[in-house]
């Protein structure tokens, strides 16, 4: 099974504010929901309780929360203890990629434990306040795959790339 990561990540690394995405890029949530449909998608509970509540669980994915607390309930997902009790879940149900989707904790728990084969970034190029970030990656520890370019317009507030890297093993 392939282990993801996806996340829309600005030049200074940051991913979030206020509990929420620091940008509008509508091309970008079109584009997470495109590629994590019909996979499992794990996320840490403070992430989870960010996506409105309409929205959750994330619709035609399996929903995997991680949180310490064996109480916690998200109807129509599934709560797990760890990522890796998350990880081996997925991948015993036949999961041939799972992604993890957030937020800042479970992405540097996946990084520093050396878990993640594939990032899906979105890069977005500009410098933006905020209170999470991505995890430092080694970009020699990488090969990119694909690259698309997105400039700025009037329905995105910024340019971006959509950026796909694999591991190297």
């Amino acid at each position: 099974m392939i282990i993801s990561a996806i996340a829309a990540v600005a030049d200074n690394g940051t991913i979030g504010r206020d509990s929420d995405l620091p940008w509008h890029l509508p091309d970008d949530l079109k584009y997470f929901q495109r590629v994590t449909r019909g996979h499992h998608v794990i996320t840490g509970r403070k992430n989870y309780e960010t996506i409105p509540e309409k929205y959750r669980p994330l619709k035609d994915r399996v929903n995997m929360v991680v949180t310490r607390n064996p109480a916690y309930e998200a109807p129509g997902a599934v709560v797990l203890g760890s990522l890796e009790e998350a990880l081996e879940q997925a991948k015993a149900s036949g999961e041939q990629e799972a992604f993890v989707i957030g937020g800042g904790q479970i992405y540097a728990e996946a990084v520093r434990k050396d878990l993640v084969d594939r990032l899906y970034l979105t890069l977005v190029h500009a410098d933006v306040e905020g209170d999470t970030h991505f995890p430092l990656v080694d970009h020699a520890d990488w090969t990119e795959r694909s690259r698309e370019h997105h400039p700025a317009d009037e329905r995105h507030s910024h340019a971006f790339s959509f950026v796909v890297l694999d591991r190297r093993r």
